[in-house]
């Protein structure tokens, strides 16, 4: 029997279960006996990519562009991520100076730790965060310093809170608004308020940007277009999400100039580059899916104002309003301690009783007892799903 060794030390904390792919696998299981369950665990949108993206792959493809584009991106998508920078940040990107195209934001957040961590650094995460975060800072070396945000503001970070984390071996923030899991929103005062701690103490801050459009109640506000920013901040982004292109695994540093060399190494020998004719079709929807996009959050927003409604009309559900993303985080503290289970208990009763999954919070790193639930569903089927849940609650 060979002895392999494994896991090696970088990947014995990754290793962890995420908890999300447990609940999907769980879900899985029960469809195949017959079971119907409504998927509220998942954070992929339900509706289709943008014709205009279609189309221009098709072209690509049929103009012979199937192979290797410059390992930052072709210059037509970086172009495009610079002009939408200007138009919706008035900030000016270099597209060959500033900008690495990647294949999708996880790829991009691996360069960015790779390129920015020696073994020991400690990167400020606010909690409850998307898990791969832990996974990928472990296997760049780095450690995970948890700031708690707290469901009475919003799941909004406090500045105060990020000041008493902040230690000699701080690298970096990690700040993710609109934030996964939570919707929280950060406002600009208080996105100010960050600014002047990372530059007071001197850390970085990868600005994880991908919710951006799903800003329900006002424009997002990127912290680095705050003074003092630009040049201590990595934007992530990708087209996942706001173009509903999970599929196409394209996302985005945008970097300042000194940096670009490093973040391309690691992004060179990850992946080489992304797609050619998956950015032909990203770069056409930055320029003309702005209707797609607008038709796509309005739906969002409807979902969301229901289920939230939904979801406070049932007793021991307690939610904020999410700003943003399509994500609700409903705490469950009430019920969790009435049935006398765990939050992940909780989350498997409500599958195998209800047939809704939604994910615990713990897979979050969630102070208190959360469930995750997506709203990227139709609206009926949101609908259906309160009613089971408020069913299954009732009859417990």
């Amino acid at each position: 029997m060979i002895d392999y060794r494994l896991p090696v030390s970088r990947l014995t904390q990754a290793m962890q279960a995420s908890g999300i792919r447990e609940i999907m696998n769980r879900a899985g299981a029960l469809e195949r006996a017959g079971k119907k369950v409504i998927h509220m665990e998942i954070g992929r949108p339900d509706y289709d990519s943008p014709a205009c993206a279609k189309d221009a792959v098709k072209r690509a493809l049929d103009e012979g562009k199937v192979h290797y584009t410059d390992t930052a991106g072709t210059p037509e998508l970086r172009r495009a991520i610079a002009d939408v920078m200007k138009r919706d940040h008035e900030m000016e990107i270099d597209p060959d100076g500033e900008v690495v195209v990647t294949v999708g934001a996880l790829e991009a957040l691996l360069a960015a730790f790779f390129a920015f961590l020696e073994p020991g650094d400690e990167v400020l995460v606010p909690t409850p965060f998307f898990p791969a975060y832990a996974d990928q800072i472990t296997l760049a070396g780095g450690v995970l310093r948890e700031v708690p945000c707290r469901f009475e503001n919003e799941f909004r970070l406090s500045a105060a809170d990020l000041a008493a984390a902040v230690t000699p071996k701080t690298r970096m923030l990690l700040l993710n608004t609109p934030n996964n899991p939570s919707g929280a929103v950060m406002r600009r005062e208080e996105l100010a308020d960050i600014a002047a701690l990372a530059q007071k103490h001197d850390f970085l801050v990868i600005s994880d940007e991908c919710y951006e459009k799903f800003s329900y109640e006002g424009r997002h506000v990127s912290i680095a277009s705050l003074p003092g920013m630009r040049e201590r901040t990595i934007i992530i982004s990708s087209a996942s999400k706001t173009f509903s292109m999970t599929g196409w695994r394209v996302g985005w540093l945008i970097v300042p100039a000194p940096v670009k060399p490093f973040v391309a190494k690691c992004h060179q020998n990850f992946t080489s580059c992304a797609s050619s004719f998956a950015q032909a079709g990203v770069a056409a929807a930055l320029y003309d899916a702005g209707e797609d996009v607008k038709r796509m959050i309005d739906g969002y927003k409807e979902r969301r104002d229901a289920l939230i409604a939904r979801l406070r009309g049932i007793r021991g559900f307690e939610v904020n309003m999410p700003g943003g993303a399509f994500y609700a985080f409903p705490r469950v503290a009430e019920l969790t301690s009435r049935f006398g289970m765990s939050t992940t208990d909780f989350a498997t009763w409500l599958l195998e009783e209800a047939g809704v999954a939604a994910v615990p919070g713990e897979a979050f790193h969630a102070p208190g007892n959360f469930l995750r639930m997506a709203y990227c569903r139709p609206l009926e089927e949101i609908h259906e799903a309160m009613d089971r849940i408020e069913a299954a609650v009732k009859k417990k």
